[in-house]
């Protein structure tokens, strides 16, 4: 039974999800991991985490994400938050200028704590809200390209682009890992077949789970 269970996803990745309190991360990530909004969900305290698996290049891949408080009294977690992360969704609100203003802060923090590697992309949430918008699209995207990053308008009520977000980011990691595994491969042919005791690992330190080579 447990083997059975070990073979149920061929990657693990973990992805965070950051920006101010208010913006929308938690009911992103219902919207994502069960496709639910509530209306009246209240401030995420401290930190909590849901799963989804999906195919990815026909590979099961589970996302692990990650969603914290926005608040800064809850700062203290920021090490543990991040450690293991190899993909994250910066979320602003369109309609509140000042959570745009905060993204510069977000990503130096991210990149303060997080592997140097780690996949990013920048969300406006709630756009759906036209009427109350005080951030364009426009502002976003250049924001976005000047600091190398994806970037997508949101709406987890509406259920815009929150899919192809996370598709987006996981399709990149699965990218970064397919190189990393084929480079690993290559290397190992170019130094011959292993002498006789050799223990190889074939297990990849961004999240790829440890599995029999039996096929």
């Amino acid at each position: 039974m447990a083997k059975k269970m070990d073979n149920e996803y061929d990657y693990l990745f973990k992805i965070v999800l950051i920006g101010d309190s208010g913006v929308g991360k938690s009911n992103i990530l219902s919207r994502f991991t069960r496709n639910d909004f509530c209306l009246e969900s209240k401030s995420t305290i401290g930190v909590e985490f849901a799963t989804r698996t999906l195919q990815v290049n026909d590979r099961t891949i589970k996302a692990q994400i990650w969603d914290t408080a926005g608040q800064e009294r809850y700062r203290a977690i920021t090490s543990a938050y991040y450690r293991g992360a190899v993909g994250a969704l910066l979320v602003y609100d369109i309609t509140k200028k000042q959570t745009f203003d905060n993204v510069q802060r977000w990503l130096g923090e991210l990149r303060g704590h997080a592997d140097s590697n780690i996949v990013i992309m920048m969300a406006g949430n709630k756009c759906d809200l036209k009427q109350l918008r005080a951030v364009s699209e426009e502002e976003g995207q250049e924001l976005a390209e000047k600091e190398g990053l994806s970037f997508l308008e949101t709406s987890a009520l509406e259920a815009i682009n929150v899919e192809k977000a996370f598709g987006t980011i996981l399709g990149e990691i699965y990218h970064i890992v397919s190189k990393k595994a084929l480079a690993a491969q290559e290397t190992a042919a170019a130094a011959g077949p292993p002498s006789q005791g050799t223990t190889i690992n074939v297990s990849d330190s961004t999240g790829t789970k440890k599995s029999c080579c039996s096929n």
